[in-house]
């Protein structure tokens, strides 16, 4: 009798921990599976040269992309871009060559590159004003909210940034309400905070596209 209970004991605990794990697991939070929802929206991703934040770009263009849209890299340069932790990507096009109204959507990549290539840049800033002016979708994240701010876009608007070396500061300055949010979305303008924001940053995006 001892020995069958021994038996039972051994066969009884492989399935106990299976049950464990399998309750563990579906406690996680799972991503989103990709259902193709913006399938055939055209998103340009402006990133600067030197250096951007990896996830903020890797991030996003991954969910935009299993989403089924179409991603271009825009930058200062048509060399190299590299993000601060080695990713490398090539431009396809430049700012300065942008057509706003081919895109349903603008995306600012944030990172120390933004603020040299993009923040004083009369190019970019046209960019943003001709965004909102044709309602297109229109995103940053990390510093590249100032961007948004210097070109005029972000008056009475709700916006969040990183508020590293007082970033935050220029946003109040420009008339910008800022939030200190993860995410912040006031119409189709949508701003995140920074790298631990790029998830979430990606799925408003992808939902005001729609």
């Amino acid at each position: 009798m001892l020995w069958k209970n021994r038996k039972n004991l051994i066969t009884a605990v492989p399935v106990l921990l299976l049950l464990c794990l399998s309750c563990v697991n579906s406690g996680e939070k799972q991503p989103p599976t990709p259902s193709g929802s913006i399938e055939g929206k055209k998103i340009a991703i402006v990133v600067g040269q030197r250096y951007f934040r990896d996830v903020e770009l890797s991030i996003p263009k991954a969910r935009f992309e299993a989403e089924g849209a179409l991603t271009t890299i825009v930058s200062s340069e048509l060399s190299i871009a590299e993000g601060d932790e080695g990713t490398k990507i090539e431009p396809d096009i430049l700012i300065d060559d942008l057509n706003v109204s081919v895109f349903d959507a603008v995306v600012f990549i944030g990172g120390s590159a933004v603020k040299k290539d993009f923040w004083d840049n009369p190019d970019a800033h046209a960019v943003c004003r001709q965004a909102v002016e044709k309602g297109k979708v229109l995103a940053a994240i990390c510093w590249g909210p100032v961007v948004l701010a210097y070109a005029g876009v972000l008056e009475g608007k709700k916006a969040t940034g990183h508020d590293a070396q007082n970033a935050h500061e220029i946003l109040k300055s420009k008339g910008c309400i800022y939030t200190g949010q993860s995410v912040t979305v006031d119409g189709n303008i949508i701003t995140a905070f920074g790298p631990s924001s790029a998830d979430s940053f990606a799925t408003a995006i992808i939902d005001a596209l729609k």
